[in-house]
């Protein structure tokens, strides 16, 4: 659960939002401590706007998000890493080894975020040729012994396909507190599947919330990747939205290669959804995707038009919202009170059907909306 925070007012909610942090992509090898001070800062930002946690990549172009995760842990209070877990990267033991190392040292819960994929030339640097779905039956044996190390005690004992232990041991052992959720990165049949399989989160892009249809038994639960711009008024945000991403035909260019050595499935379906023109009746917004500024699509608009959207994407089981980078600390300010507005309309409904517990949110809601 995240707490909603700004000056006095906490909302609790049974959302959990995370935030992503800064990349380490393409800058030299002197700049690290640049880098450092970056993902410190957006920790910083994201705590204090009330996030559960931040995001953190892996693929082969980029730091290994385990360091990473410590350097968010010693800069911060409560923040939990969401950490992506490539299995081609760590045997399912060293990850095991990572949560309980983490939380004994330092008593805090760290996320896991399971990544079957990347960039196929990522995965044949790597001499990993496995097919699409093959990866996530792979996946699927991966989190489980990982999963199965963290919560038992004794030793542990498991033969698949694709991993195999034997009388494996833990230690120290997890603390029930500090047990890492999982979240299962995919949009395909088989990525739902695995994250079934596994009682795990299954975190996606969505579609425009008119087209997607509320999940039924597909996962125990669902969350999406979604970058939102929302400011006081439309006209605002979209200025906004469109001065940090403007249209870069070098970018679109850079875009289309990227999608050819990409097996996301859904990445392929964002690219082939086209464009609806940008306004107050239409939040939701490819521009930042297609023109290789981020890989998620974006909601913008007014804090009341992108909570109502938000409201609806809830309103279809959606209860993890993993957020773009922020830029600066005031796009998390602002993207929150958007998420009042969507506490505001489902406090209503609640209302509405004689319902007292979300009521309270509207007063605290309003009184954070007035110090934005």
């Amino acid at each position: 659960m995240s707490d909603l925070v700004a000056g006095e007012s906490v909302i609790t909610t049974d959302l959990d939002i995370f935030s992503t942090c800064p990349q380490s992509r393409g800058m030299g090898p002197l700049e690290g401590a640049s880098y450092r001070a970056q993902v410190v800062e957006v920790a910083k930002w994201s705590e204090r706007a009330g996030c559960r946690g931040m995001l953190i990549y892996t693929d082969n172009a980029v730091v290994d998000p385990w360091v990473v995760a410590q350097l968010v842990i010693e800069n911060t209070e409560r923040l939990c890493p969401l950490v992506a877990v490539q299995p081609l990267y760590l045997h399912p033991y060293a990850v095991a080894k990572m949560v309980t190392t983490l939380g004994f040292l330092y008593g805090r819960q760290v996320y896991l975020n399971m990544v079957a994929g990347g960039f196929v030339n990522d995965l044949e640097a790597l001499d990993d040729f496995t097919e699409h779905d093959e990866r996530y039956r792979r996946l699927v044996e991966y989190t489980t012994i990982v999963s199965n190390l963290v919560r038992n005690e004794g030793a542990y004992s498991f033969s698949g396909d694709f991993y195999s232990v034997r009388n494996l041991v833990l230690r120290p052992p997890v603390p029930s507190e500090l047990l890492p959720p999982v979240f299962v990165s995919g949009s395909s049949a088989a990525g739902l599947a695995a994250a079934r399989a596994l009682d795990a989160t299954a975190v996606r892009y969505p579609q425009r919330a008119a087209e997607e249809i509320a999940e039924e038994s597909t996962a125990s639960s669902i969350g999406m990747r979604v970058g939102i711009f929302a400011r006081a008024s439309a006209q605002e945000a979209w200025q906004g939205a469109l001065a940090r991403f403007p249209v870069d035909r070098r970018g679109q260019i850079t875009h289309g290669l990227a999608m050819s050595v990409s097996d996301s499935q859904w990445h392929h379906q964002l690219s082939t959804l086209g464009e609806v023109a940008y306004s107050e009746e239409h939040p939701y917004w490819l521009g930042p995707f297609e023109n290789y500024k981020t890989f998620c699509p974006y909601l913008v608009g007014s804090y009341a038009r992108v909570g109502e959207e938000l409201h609806r994407y809830i309103t279809l089981g959606f209860r993890t919202f993993v957020l773009d980078i922020p830029q600066e600390e005031e796009d998390l300010r602002h993207t929150m009170a958007a998420f009042d507005e969507a506490l505001a309309f489902r406090a209503s409904a609640h209302k509405e059907l004689g319902d007292p517990q979300l009521e309270s949110k509207l007063v605290a809601s309003d009184a954070r909306r007035a110090r934005i």
